[in-house]
């Protein structure tokens, strides 16, 4: 087996399962999915759509930081919808979190997530 490393932070929710917020093999970061979860209480934040997913990104951007990198260093990003309508939010949201050149990425709709959240992101961090 590889040699592995669990990445875990208080700045972004626990693990509410049987995984971890990420994992790093060599110089790649698997990144488990994040939902708008609040880190301090565990509750998905109330607020707009716009703010659950600037909530997700700076979950993600928490775990990038815990594992040494940072948003940048994502090279592929999913991300799942409930409602694809809201697809332009989430290219107008990315924008002010990422600079060119922007990682490859995934927009799926799904019929459900965990929490009854309407957005969820996971990723994959290469650090040079």
């Amino acid at each position: 087996m590889p040699n592995r490393s669990i990445i875990s932070t208080e700045n972004a929710p626990k693990a509410i399962g049987t995984y971890s917020q990420a994992v790093k093999v060599g110089g790649t970061v698997y990144l488990s999915g994040q939902i708008p979860l609040d880190p301090k209480t565990m509750s998905l934040v109330d607020s707009s759509m716009e703010n659950q997913i600037k909530q997700v990104f700076d979950n993600l951007q928490a775990v990038c930081v815990a594992s040494g990198g940072t948003l940048q260093h994502i090279a592929k990003l999913n991300i799942f919808l409930t409602d694809l309508s809201h697809f332009a939010l989430v290219n107008e949201v990315m924008a002010r979190y990422f600079v060119q050149p922007y990682p490859a990425r995934a927009a799926i709709g799904v019929a459900e997530l965990p929490k009854g959240a309407a957005v969820e992101m996971d990723g994959i961090l290469i650090l040079d």
